[in-house]
């Protein structure tokens, strides 16, 4: 067994009673620099290059094989083969996207519009709202439609209205207007400058993030007759027509910002019919700009990449390549990666991990001096019903109805985007498959689900620094521990605990209970809206959008620590490399979220993301916990120091 702690890595120049973060990182940041092709580099991007690499050398592995004509093998190859084929797709041009833009053109009226969405939407193309299947919020063994607002190209509604995105609204009126020149559109400048008219009326109707994160708020089922009273003069009948999709789909559904689709129906009808085909022609080019030629793969990065995240090289072909095949047939590659990276082992250790930390949280919850007797019961029968899912699915989705040609790349795309369509649409009326996953198994990211209380681990984040099968246990439950109690911690946290245990959104709290809760996520909100990360001085942490993830991280890094405690089952875990058990656990938590991000993503983040920045995920959260001062003996002198009394304990 390995001590799992580099300690070479440590600053010798950094104490960790003044700042963890640099502590455990500071050579790192020192020596690292942001790869060309990235925005944002650290431990979780070490790790998503190496299943990177890993699933490069299957798929190419099975290019070369030569599988039979229709399995999935030989549907990963032809489809890899297809990005591949730079010199076909060179000589293509924009025609992969000419039917597109002639349907577009078209358009004589409204209902032609409506329809022309429809028939986009199934092709891939995003329109002014977006749909998906999933369980009923409030009836969890039924699969429901779901409505969310859409419509717009930048990243956000508040990049239309903020005086700090000027320059990029500038920047992206330029992009639009290069992107329709390369496409042959009429009038790209007047074009452009149309779309953003546009776009910014639609994106005036759009709920703000913290408003757009509320379960309650974003649950409305309407019946098709309250979907036509809140839209007026939107012809549901053409769009469901254009779309392919069945009337009855949309007999029940959920809208999540009903006020935006009303103002949406309201642009439809007043906004001039030509200035909405300009706009659907620019959602057609940008869709696609990323499997076109050259020069539109290139101009949709100077945009996307540069100028919003700063990046400022494009990243290698291949490495777009596999993504695109990840998109498309993900679990066939899922199966592929499994059997070369993820041993029995890994999975039996996870269970007993997994084990340690549910029964980490029974004991706080058993032992909280804020929750009443009532309210207890209900956590604890919730925390009963969680499901864990380790490593990769028992059932692997069938992808037959694929075709992949080799040298139609937006053609396979575009039918990948059908196929799941139909596998969507065919879950209605059917009961809720608690076997799906929404992630692929090589996939650096973690997961909790609360429609199927279940918490989800990919294979691919299960590999160190996060999980390590001959590390010390404390160093395995610091990482990986913590995302564990990370993801179980969201069926508790804000909007999760308005979830019961059968995942239906259910208030399940006693007045008194709630408030006290509320009591202690609104320091937390308050400890946080006051950060500001080193990259974009003067811009701080929105408090209340980040409060979900922040309560993840407080809540799974407590119980993770907790759960060690368990696991050792009242022995002293060694000292090694002269750090005790406690230290380990701490730093292990530290290392993983080294992290060096470019300023424009920083602020871009700052704008979308409802996960803080990486050192506030560290020290922001080590602050409040008790276990971290007695470890390394903070004083009130430190700079990690936070008076006991405005330490915030939830879970």
């Amino acid at each position: 067994m390995t001590a799992g702690i580099d300690t070479s890595g440590l600053s010798g120049d950094v104490r960790p009673q003044d700042d963890l973060y640099r502590h455990a990182n500071g050579p790192w940041l020192e020596q690292h620099e942001i790869p060309a092709d990235k925005a944002i580099y650290g431990a979780f991007h070490v790790l998503s290059d190496t299943a990177e690499q890993d699933v490069r050398a299957i798929v190419e592995k099975t290019v070369a094989a030569g599988h039979p004509e229709g399995s999935e093998a030989r549907k990963v190859a032809d489809l890899y083969s297809s990005f591949m084929d730079e010199e076909t797709i060179e000589a293509r041009g924009a025609e992969p996207i000419a039917d597109q833009l002639a349907l577009v053109r078209d358009i004589a009226d409204v209902g032609d519009l409506v329809a022309a969405l429809g028939t986009l939407e199934l092709q891939g193309v995003s329109g002014v709202f977006h749909i998906w299947i999933d369980a009923d919020a409030k009836k969890s063994d039924e699969y429901i439609v779901y409505f969310m607002q859409g419509g717009i190209s930048l990243p956000d509604e508040s990049y239309y209205r903020e005086t700090s995105f000027a320059e990029i609204r500038t920047a992206y009126v330029a992009h639009v207007t290069r992107m329709l020149e390369l496409a042959g559109l009429p009038d790209p400048a007047g074009a452009a400058a149309r779309i953003m008219e546009l776009e910014t009326r639609i994106a005036t109707g759009h709920w703000d993030r913290v408003k757009d994160r509320d379960v309650t708020l974003t649950y409305n089922k309407l019946d098709r007759s309250g979907l036509d009273e809140l839209t007026p003069g939107f012809d549901w009948s053409r769009w469901l027509a254009g779309a392919g999709v069945p009337a009855s789909a949309i007999e029940q559904v959920v809208v999540r910002e009903p006020d935006f689709f009303t103002a949406a129906a309201a642009a439809l009808r007043e906004v001039e019919l030509e200035r909405w085909k300009e706009w659907l022609s620019w959602r057609v080019v940008h869709d696609a700009a990323p499997l076109l030629s050259k020069a539109f793969v290139d101009e949709n990065f100077a945009f996307y990449g540069k100028t919003l995240t700063g990046a400022p090289e494009l990243r290698e072909r291949w490495k777009r390549g596999v993504g695109v095949v990840e998109s498309a047939l993900g679990e066939a590659l899922g199966k592929l990666y499994v059997a070369e990276h993820f041993p029995p082992a890994a999975k039996a250790r996870m269970v007993e991990l997994v084990a340690n930390l549910v029964e980490a949280y029974r004991q706080r919850i058993d032992t909280l001096d804020w929750m009443g007797a009532d309210t207890r019961r209900r956590a604890l029968d919730k925390l009963g019903t969680f499901l864990p899912k380790i490593g990769y699915p028992d059932k692997w989705k069938d992808y037959g109805a694929l075709e992949v040609d080799p040298a139609d790349l937006v053609g396979n795309v575009r039918r990948s985007v059908a196929v799941e369509t139909a596998r969507e649409l065919a879950k209605l009326g059917q009961p809720v498959d608690r076997t799906e996953w929404k992630m692929t198994p090589q996939t650096v990211n973690a997961y909790y689900n609360p429609r199927m209380n279940e918490i989800v681990f990919p294979a691919g984040i299960l590999q160190p620094p996060f999980f390590d099968l001959d590390a010390d246990d404390a160093v395995n439950y610091g990482a990986i521990g913590a995302v564990i109690g990370h993801e179980i911690g969201h069926g508790f946290d804000d909007q999760g605990s308005r979830y019961d245990g059968d995942g239906n959104i259910n208030d399940w709290w006693t007045d008194d209970d709630r408030a006290a809760f509320e009591q202690r996520t609104d320091k937390l909100v308050a400890q946080y809206e006051v950060l500001s990360p080193a990259e974009t001085p003067g811009q701080h942490v929105n408090g209340k959008l980040t409060l979900g993830e922040n309560i993840g991280d407080l809540g799974g890094l407590s119980i993770a620590y907790v759960a060690h405690q368990l696991s050792l089952d009242g022995a002293e875990p060694p000292v090694i490399d002269g750090l005790s058990g406690s230290q380990r656990f701490f730093l292990s938590w530290a290392t993983a979220w080294s992290t060096k991000t470019r300023p424009e993503e920083a602020a871009r983040r700052l704008a979308i993301d409802p996960h803080s920045p990486p050192e506030f995920r560290c020290n922001a959260v080590v602050k409040n916990i008790d276990e971290f001062h007695q470890t390394f003996a903070t004083s009130e002198s430190d700079g990690m120091w936070l008076a006991p009394e405005d330490r915030v304990r939830i879970w």
